[in-house]
């Protein structure tokens, strides 16, 4: 935690690889709220970040590339306010944090998963992005 930040709610956002979905709800909630939460992602099998959630995120003026995929173990004793699931894989094998954080399910399709042209699958990543924004605005009250 940097200095300053003690308080600001502690969010972190998982799914299975923290690819996509954690990537992109970890900017999204910086750009629009980060003066009220510190944010971070993780994944229970991490890999590495999408080059077309990067991609997504530059269309709507969110730099996520100096991001990376890590393993939700290099969280572990880190005061958590607020754990937030965004696939059903990652709800199932989550571990526990201590100290009560506040635990949240939400779970958004796999833009990974998508197949067919690159047009298409970009379509896919940006409608996921913006799932992920809408239900952020409503569950943060952001405007």
């Amino acid at each position: 935690m940097k200095n300053g930040d003690h308080m600001k709610k502690q969010v972190l956002f998982i799914c299975t690889h923290n690819a996509a979905r954690s990537q992109m709800a970890e900017g999204l909630l910086r750009s629009l709220a980060g003066d009220r939460y510190e944010v971070f992602s993780a994944g229970t099998e991490p890999g590495a970040v999408h080059p077309y959630a990067v991609r997504v995120m530059a269309e709507i003026g969110m730099d996520i590339s100096p991001h990376r995929s890590k393993n939700v173990d290099e969280f572990a004793g880190h005061p958590i306010d607020m754990v937030i699931t965004v696939c059903d894989h990652a709800k199932e094998t989550c571990p526990i944090f201590p100290g009560g954080a506040q635990k949240i399910h939400q779970s958004f399709e796999d833009p990974s998963a998508l197949t067919g042209s690159e047009e298409a699958i970009l379509a896919g990543f940006r409608r996921i992005r913006d799932e992920i924004k809408g239900w952020m605005v409503s569950t943060f009250s952001l405007s």
